[in-house]
């Protein structure tokens, strides 16, 4: 079940985070990152916190994966792969770093690949 874009934009108005809000903007204008502002659209306490295990077992290497939430620290990364988030944490930057891999952010995703072209969202 999808959200209608009026519904994504009345959520919108009570965000605060201002490069949240930006992303939303950003994501909701194109069909194929619209299901990405969807999912950030929703409550603070109903956002995704994935841990870099999950990332790790749910992708393939060379890969762009996109958490829309917060990235966690608990497991390893055995693959070289590109994460992009809302936040990451700082001990999991490190390790995405130590692996090899690249993280960033989902607004700057957005820019780079506005077609969404070979992204596989985790939720």
């Amino acid at each position: 079940m999808t959200k209608s874009k009026t519904k994504i934009d009345q959520q919108l108005q009570r965000k605060r985070n201002r490069e949240l809000v930006e992303t939303i903007i950003k994501a909701k204008k194109s069909d194929k990152w619209l299901p990405v502002a969807e999912v950030l659209s929703f409550p603070r306490r109903k956002r995704i916190e994935m841990n870099l295990n999950e990332i790790n077992k749910n992708s393939k290497e060379g890969e762009t994966v996109l958490v829309p939430g917060k990235v966690l620290s608990q497991g390893e990364l055995d693959k070289k792969i590109k994460i992009a988030a809302l936040n990451f944490s700082e001990k999991a930057k490190e390790k995405i770093i130590k692996a090899g891999a690249s993280s960033l952010r989902i607004l700057e995703l957005i820019e780079k690949n506005p077609g969404a072209e070979g992204v596989k969202v985790l939720k």
